[in-house]
């Protein structure tokens, strides 16, 4: 077997061409032929590769996807977000343990399967949802779930499982999905006809600082949530000096209740790669990389095909559109499972083969970024703006929108409402007329912009999208009458608790107490002082933490806190005997009585509810 395993690794490692900064790619394949990535096999990468031991190992143990030890040879990943929670995922859950007689985070004894638990892998639209290896399986039920399970068992291909394509490219031979694009309402920028080439064209008949002039006069902002202006980071990467420049397409779309980037993928990539390559000509770059979330990898045969199309005619390689000297190519990264890449300080660090921690800034990517190089970093739906504002032209762009944010959004809405699906509306669209469009107008709350965004109120559904009031990357969860307010808010610290990399105190504890706080509010055991101390640590976890999701992970509380005041005042109170309602006595002398083998004196006597 170690034979075997080393000649395996050695041939991984020379198709990446034993590059360390390759190291995803390799541990993804070696995980896909082994089932896992064992001590052994870091031991050989790092021989051959030259890459530190401890980096291999670190690594595979930062990414969700990737695992030391070995996993069945079909990994059943259940969503278990908010979404997918209300709409049956414990029921799911439950069906599938029962069927394969083990417990979430278990292997079968045959080691042939193994069930997890995932966070949102952009299905939020037809949750439950669930990844079978790299297959997506959409509307779970109990039924459905007992169903696969007996296929699997039968012929062990989850590709067998796929009963109907989806709509759309989801038909496609090389996609063939049971996934539905859900594009309830297109609008006249993305969604709109497009001619094959003629942005390129546009853009080339150009200099380099007309392109940019262009996306700034249109007043193009970054459409990932922050907001930040896409002509003036492009005119940073010009800008810099450095022999090598880049342009990263981030498809890392991991916020919860997002799949917006899903359907551009599927249905818009010519436009995305597009936006990609004027990017390039723009900053003078002539390298690409599209980061796709290992989520999306059932995608990637596709869009493989799709650039080599585009090679093919021209439209990307050593001579774009005839025009010569520009060179641009674009080759697909894989991750593997990590919310945190996408920032886009981690995403760098993901492609250049280490785990996702976030960057200190300065310097940004634009001076500093990929293997050192200036690089702009831009979301997929950010790309195909610049394509439509290169093949329309900016005043066509910019009459579209509000004053601060031109053109349209792209929302990803699930949740409580009849029609969850895409929508493309303008900027300055009222948050009401989204949830009328989606016909979940009943909504008592909606949390906009993911768990790093907002939870507003019904008095708050005037307000506008947009990045003057309620900016989004495409996030919008929409909870109907008799859902449960920290339940909810619950859900959402533990999928930050989850998802931070650990790397600074503030996140890693900060979320942690977060979460305790609120459970202890939600049995009971809350006291006014809580609600203040949770505000102080949160407003703490904002300022000091190191990345942006440290920086949002308490917006959860903050913003229902701030919109949802009298649901906490109602469960909170002080004890009428003076004592500590969140203290129990039991639970604190409880290790000292199992290392004594005794009860505490305490024991039997209570006080004030307190024994």
């Amino acid at each position: 077997m170690s034979e075997t395993l080393e000649s395996t690794v050695r041939r991984i490692c020379r198709s990446h061409g034993g590059d360390p900064t390759r190291l995803m790619d390799i541990a993804r394949d070696v995980q896909d032929r082994f089932g896992c990535v064992a001590p052994a096999a870091m031991d050989l990468i790092s021989r051959i590769t030259g890459a530190p031991r401890v980096e291999v190992e670190s690594l595979v143990s930062f990414y969700s996807f990737l695992s030391r030890s070995p996993k069945g040879q079909v990994v059943i990943r259940l969503c278990d977000d908010i979404i997918d929670r209300m709409h049956g995922y414990h029921r799911v859950a439950r069906a599938f343990s029962e069927e394969l007689g083990i417990g979430l985070g278990e292997t079968t004894a045959d080691g042939k399967i193994s069930l997890e638990r995932t966070a949102c892998i952009g299905l939020s639209d037809q949750a439950p949802a669930a990844l079978v290896n790299e297959v997506p399986v959409t509307e779970l039920s109990t039924d459905r779930a007992r169903e696969i399970v007996a296929g699997l068992r039968e012929h062990m291909d989850p590709r067998r499982l796929v009963t109907r394509s989806g709509d759309g490219q989801n038909a496609h031979p090389l996609v063939r999905a049971m996934v539905r694009n859900n594009l309830r309402q297109v609008g006249p920028l993305v969604f709109s006809e497009q001619v094959r080439g003629k942005a390129i064209s546009n853009a080339l008949a150009m200099s380099p600082a007309e392109v940019i002039r262009a996306v700034k006069n249109a007043r193009l902002r970054g459409r990932g949530g922050a907001g930040f202006p896409a002509g003036m980071k492009w005119e940073y990467a010009r800008a810099s000096t450095g022999e090598r420049k880049f342009v990263i397409g981030n498809a890392d779309e991991g916020e919860p209740g997002t799949f917006k980037d899903r359907v551009l993928l599927t249905e818009l990539p010519d436009r995305v790669f597009a936006g990609m390559t004027i990017a390039g000509y723009a900053i003078g770059a002539k390298e690409g990389i599209l980061y796709l979330r290992g989520e999306y990898a059932y995608l990637r045969p596709y869009l493989e095909a799709v650039l080599a199309q585009r090679r093919s005619d021209g439209l990307l390689g050593p001579k774009v559109a005839g025009k010569n000297p520009f060179a641009f190519d674009i080759r697909i990264q894989m991750g593997a499972g990590a919310y945190v890449c996408g920032e886009e300080s981690a995403l760098l660090e993901s492609c250049e083969g280490r785990r996702g921690d976030p960057r200190n800034r300065p310097p940004f990517p634009a001076q500093k970024g990929y293997l050192g190089g200036p690089t702009v970093v831009n979301n997929v739906e950010t790309l195909c703006c610049v394509t439509k504002i290169l093949e329309a032209g900016p005043a066509e762009f910019a009459q579209h929108g509000s004053t601060g944010s031109t053109g349209t959004k792209l929302l990803s809405v699930s949740g409580d409402c009849r029609l969850p699906g895409i929508y493309e509306v303008p900027f300055g669209t009222p948050l009401a007329e989204v949830l009328r469009l989606a016909q979940g107008e009943d909504a008592f709350a909606v949390q906009v912009g993911g768990p790093s965004g907002q939870l507003v109120s019904r008095t708050e559904f005037t307000r506008t999208i947009d990045y003057e009031n309620l900016a989004t990357g495409g996030s919008i969860m929409v909870f109907g009458p008799g859902r449960n307010l920290l339940e909810i808010v619950h859900a959402f610290l533990e999928f930050f608790a989850d998802e931070s990399c650990g790397y600074c105190t503030p996140c890693r504890a900060g979320t942690a107490f977060l979460l305790r706080m609120v459970e202890r509010i939600a049995a009971g055991r809350g006291e006014p002082a809580d609600l203040a101390r949770m505000e102080e640590l949160g407003l703490t976890m904002k300022a000091a933490s190191r990345c942006g999701l440290g920086q949002t992970a308490a917006n959860p509380v903050l913003t229902s806190l701030v919109n949802f005041r009298p649901v906490y005042d109602a469960l909170v109170k002080e004890d009428p005997e003076g004592f500590r309602r969140s203290f129990e006595l039991d639970k604190a002398v409880m290790e000292a009585e199992l290392l004594s083998g005794r009860r505490s004196k305490h024991a039997g006597i209570e006080k004030g509810g307190h024994r």
